[in-house]
């Protein structure tokens, strides 16, 4: 394929992205209008132009000096997902009070519509408000129980008089009454911004257990895995763990990272560890194909079962599945989506040296 052909394909796909408002390349391109002469991010809610009124860039820096003027309403010089300064104030609130029990009165005091913090929670966090300031609580409860106070005690200090409500509202977070609470796992999701979208970071202070974007197919199921396999409590908040890999992510997309030294929990058979720790070895801009992997485990006709055991990764990016490609040199799958594996690739390369 020339180099005509391979830029109409790549400006195909991404008019498909902005027709389809697909998250999943935010981060990626940016498009000036030229009947209107502004320039807007994947997402954004404007009517969409022709293909032939399209030109695409990679930044908006190119954008610029095309002179084409950001949109104002999907406002590309912000950050593609940054979090709300609703969304901040909120957080900030609750972590300044986790034990509160929030009334209609506390968001007034906010000036914050209830329904719009709702709204927006949902969004980003996959719950609402209130739920999540119940998660933050019911954390709170279930280490005030492990450190020897009575059921009771924790109940009134949580703001429940009926027994009853506590109890189920503690075993509908936590999967267990408080009374027979035994030594579950306590982990922290996390939710971290980066250049191509929102992730989740899974942690304890000792280790990560899940790295994904929020939008990818299937996210639940692993996230419930965790708990089962684990017997692990999933609640809001962050942890030194956390930190860690956001420093990390931060560092690797600007092109300063190479390795990542995040402590790593794999959960996961025997046959799938063996391939993710051959997936690290991958070096930093290069990739490989599903046969070569298999050939590196001296199981060289096992190769759809590396294939398998390469989609069941849950570390993106750290555990790098997105350097293996087909053989015939195509991209393949790519759970994030393959516009972000075609751009983690190309990003590599770049900054190889």
């Amino acid at each position: 394929m020339n180099k005509l052909n391979t830029y109409l394909a790549n400006h195909e796909e991404y008019y498909q992205a902005l027709l389809d408002k697909n998250p999943e390349y935010e981060g990626l391109f940016y498009v000036g209008v030229k009947t209107t002469g502004v320039f807007c991010r994947p997402t954004c809610p404007a009517r969409k132009p022709k293909f032939e009124n399209c030109e695409f860039f990679e930044t908006a820096q190119q954008a610029l000096l095309a002179s084409f003027r950001p949109c104002q309403r999907c406002r590309p010089l912000s950050h593609p997902n940054q979090v709300s300064e609703l969304i901040q104030i909120l957080v900030k609130a609750i972590e300044a009070d986790p034990e509160k029990r929030w009334k209609e009165k506390d968001f007034q005091k906010l000036s914050v519509d209830s329904s719009t913090a709702r709204r927006q929670f949902k969004k980003r966090f996959g719950m609402t408000f209130v739920e999540y300031a119940r998660a933050r609580r019911m954390g709170i409860a279930m280490k005030s129980i492990r450190e020897g106070k009575s059921v009771i005690e924790t109940q009134l200090d949580m703001g429940y008089e009926s027994s009853s409500g506590f109890r189920d509202a503690f075993s509908r977070i936590m999967g267990a009454a408080p009374t027979l609470l035994g030594k579950e796992i306590v982990l922290k999701a996390a939710w971290l911004d980066t250049k191509l979208g929102p992730m989740v970071a899974i942690a304890d202070e000792k280790a990560l257990y899940l790295l994904e974007f929020v939008d990818r197919r299937g996210l639940e199921r692993e996230v419930q895995r965790i708990r089962q396999r684990l017997r692990a409590c999933i609640l809001p908040g962050e942890t030194s763990i956390a930190h860690m890999i956001e420093k990390e992510l931060n560092q690797y997309f600007n092109g300063e990272l190479q390795d990542f030294t995040t402590p790593l929990y794999l959960l996961g058979s025997p046959f799938q560890i063996q391939v993710w720790e051959k997936l690290r070895k991958i070096p930093y801009g290069e990739t490989c194909s599903y046969a070569d992997l298999a050939l590196c485990i001296e199981k060289p006709s096992a190769f759809r079962a590396v294939a398998n055991a390469n989609g069941a990764n849950q570390i993106a990016l750290v555990i790098p599945c997105h350097r293996v490609i087909n053989t015939n040199g195509e991209l393949g799958g790519y759970g994030g989506g393959i516009g972000r594996k075609k751009w983690l690739i190309t990003h590599e390369q770049q900054n190889k040296s």
